[in-house]
């Protein structure tokens, strides 16, 4: 017999002959409703973490972690609303289904289930995960969350207080709610949940509204490294910013008192709280984990002796809501519940292509109320002197801030956020004047964590709000990527569409930066980006083309729910000559609000038949300062600007590069992992002409002198494109 096994059948004879465990008797304001209501959801859970088991172990199920120990979060969704939004640590099945009990027509038990069974008719993920989960409940799906959940529940609480400033037209939390945020003791070690616990100090520590409870389940484990014994209390206890309570998960009385003490604070204070909860952690971490391979048999048994739901039955009895007949009734009841129904669910279809495994990780387009831009008078009143230039060629940047004023201007949901975007203009001056434009709540400075930054932008987009997140410089978004990967572009895919987090990333990168901050301010690398299913990269080469790429980038975020990472070279900020100086060619007008360049569409320039030259970002730059070369050479040509480099226009290139013999792609990526490896792909799968890439080396960037000698340059193009069309040198 396994552990489950024995658990089950030391309960069914300790409550037999009243052999429970000792404690403090019940105590608090838990009405005997309530506390009938926790018992029943504390056995729904241990019914179904067995049931898990037996499923894997037939065939029927695929994946296995248990919730059996913390049966106490089960009073924790009692002590709060319903309303309240909760990203949940993967062992809390006892907070959803007790929390199922408070909304009308809900179905735990099957729901679950059927997610056990991985059926398509699984009502949160449509049979991709075993993940708890409900939009009816306000909650959105994690996986197995190692605090990547934790920055996004701080910016969901943030949202709470900035939607009664500037109410997002998709607005889900009510202005009195708040965010419920729990994990494990091991979790709380991961530098992501420092970051959050920091975030939320900080915000606090300004009194700025922050309506958030974070719940830290300790069982004193993590897999099978143990933390170390009070580690949880001597380090959150007296955080400043941090309200700490603390609460024996193992006693439903004394969790809900201690719960609705802390949400009460929460609620009423708009500050952050610390819910310290003692849990312990029934049969091994998951699957086929033996807990006795590496803890004693007497510290298993130990720990099993202090199930809480022997201590509940002890407790209910207690207080006169059930005697130990009719609390084993219910457990054995409930067990033969749960059988029944996992024979039926077992019956339910499951996916079987990958067009049905995919169809949730696009979600579906939501209704949107129709924009007419701002008036005049507005629009005057936010450009003030900078409408005169606006008939003038202009830089990149001063384009793309014009862009930002323009759509802040006709969207009230959008809000950017980022190290230094508001007061100062950014790094490059991008979002200068912004702050004065829209004031701190849309352009708000943030603190120096990137992982911070985007789970405010993942926690706001949840609550209706279009966030405009900026990454200062592209190596920065390394230390965050998850927030991207783990987070942002698997909420849909995790929810079968019915949650997801919008966003337009803005990023500053690439390279051919002189002189300034080696590879870790010129970063030629996408790869991670190009990596994650469902997001679109979109890299402009000129100032006008960045404009209206970022109108279509906020729409496909606003109307079509996706997560775009529009990424700016930073070489291109300030560049005006082309060919010769003060020649003023890579300037460009401010294109009419009205004009957008849509989601796949390249940009062709020229009709030549000899070659075309397929490239994005600075390459488009360069391919042009190489073209009248190339055309002395005798090559027609022709430069294809790709814009969107994931998912890639395949169609559109195909279309673009007709007619033409030679292809040579130019990209400024790395030569292993870079764009040119899909694009060459591309063009060998699809067309019959000669290829050719030339990119950069397998190298980080230089500063000084060499800084652009690792990546495609003027001449190197022209020779690549004289060697491949056979042009005269």
């Amino acid at each position: 017999m396994d552990r489950a096994g024995i658990v089950h059948e030391n309960f069914l004879r300790r409550v037999a002959a009243r052999d429970l465990p000792a404690g403090r008797p019940p105590a608090g304001p838990m009405a005997p409703e309530t506390a009938v209501q926790a018992f029943r959801a504390a056995c729904l859970t241990r019914a179904l973490d067995r049931q898990s088991r037996a499923m894997q172990r037939a065939g029927q199920g695929f994946y296995t972690i248990g919730s059996s120990g913390h049966e106490g979060l089960a009073a924790v969704a009692l002590a709060l609303r319903p309303d309240d939004m909760a990203f949940l640590h993967y062992r809390d099945a006892a907070f959803q289904i007790a929390r199922a009990g408070q909304v009308p027509g809900q179905t735990p038990a099957w729901d679950m289930l059927l997610s056990f069974a991985s059926s398509s008719e699984d009502p949160i993920s449509g049979g991709r995960h075993k993940v708890l989960g409900s939009r009816d409940l306000f909650i959105p799906p994690q996986t197995s969350t190692i605090a990547s959940h934790l920055p996004k529940a701080v910016g969901a609480a943030y949202s709470i207080g900035a939607a009664r400033r500037h109410r997002p037209e998709h607005q889900i939390l009510p202005d009195d709610a708040i965010i419920c945020c729990s994990f494990g003791d091991a979790s709380a070690n991961h530098s992501t949940a420092q970051g959050a616990f920091n975030t939320a100090q900080w915000t606090s520590y300004q009194s700025v509204p922050l309506p958030l409870l974070f719940v830290c389940e300790d069982n004193g484990i993590g897999i099978s490294t143990k933390t170390p014994k009070g580690w949880i209390e001597a380090t959150f206890h007296a955080r400043p910013g941090l309200k700490y309570f603390k609460a024996d998960g193992l006693d439903l009385y004394d969790t809900y008192r201690v719960a609705t003490e802390a949400a009460a604070y929460v609620r009423d204070r708009k500050k952050p709280a610390f819910l310290h909860l003692r849990t312990i952690r029934l049969y091994g971490h998951a699957g086929a984990d033996v807990p006795t391979t590496y803890l004693s048999r007497e510290e298993v048994e130990a720990e099993e002796a202090q199930d809480p739901l022997l201590h509940a039955v002890r407790l209910l009895d207690q207080a006169g809501v059930l005697t130990p007949d009719q609390a084993l009734a219910i457990y054995t009841e409930t067990n033969a519940r749960v059988v029944r129904v996992a024979d039926q669910a077992i019956t339910r279809p499951r996916l079987q292509t990958a067009e049905q495994v995919m169809a949730a990780i696009v979600p579906p387009k939501r209704p949107c109320a129709p924009t007419n831009g701002p008036t005049p008078e507005a629009r005057a009143a936010a450009f003030g002197g900078d409408r005169k230039a606006m008939d003038e060629p202009q830089i990149m940047s001063r384009l793309i801030n014009w862009a930002l004023t323009d759509l802040m201007l006709t969207h009230r949901e959008l809000v950017m956020m980022g190290e230094d975007v508001g007061r100062k203009g950014g790094v490059y001056g991008v979002t200068q004047k912004l702050h004065a434009r829209f004031g701190p709540d849309r352009m708000i400075d943030t603190l120096l964590d990137e992982q911070s930054i985007l789970g405010l932008a993942i926690g706001m987009a949840q609550n209706g709000f279009v966030p405009l997140p900026e990454i200062q410089f592209l190596a920065y978004l390394h230390n965050a990527e998850d927030q991207l990967r783990g987070e942002a572009a698997t909420l849909p895919f995790f929810s079968n569409g019915q949650f997801s987090n919008p966003m337009v990333l803005r990023i500053a990168g690439l390279g051919y930066q002189k002189g300034f901050g080696g590879h870790f301010h010129n970063d030629n690398s996408v790869a991670v980006l190009r990596d994650i299913p469902g997001l679109i990269l979109a890299v402009p080469s000129n100032g006008a083309d960045a404009a209206m790429m970022l109108r279509e980038c906020v729409r496909l975020a606003r109307e079509e729910q996706r997560v775009v990472v529009f990424l700016e070279p930073i070489a291109l900020y300030p560049m005006r000559d082309l060919h010769a100086e003060k020649d003023g060619g890579w300037m460009r007008r401010y294109p009419d609000p009205s004009q957008t360049i849509p989601f796949g569409q390249v940009g062709v320039d020229g009709a030549g038949t000899d070659l075309a030259i397929v490239t994005f970002g600075n390459g488009v730059f360069l391919s042009q300062q190489a073209l009248p070369a190339i055309t002395a050479a005798g090559i027609s040509a022709r430069i294809i600007d790709t814009r969107w480099l994931s998912p890639l226009p395949k169609a559109a290139l195909t279309s673009a590069v007709q007619g033409c013999r030679h292809v040579l792609v130019v990209d400024e990526t790395r030569h292993s992992g870079g764009v040119a490896e899909a694009l060459m792909a591309h063009f060998h799968e699809t067309t019959a002409v000669k290829l050719a890439r030339i990119t950069a080396e397998d190298s980080f960037i230089s500063t000084g002198p060499a800084y652009a000698v690792t990546m495609p340059s003027q001449a190197s193009i022209t020779q690549a494109a004289i060697a491949l069309a056979g042009g005269r040198a």
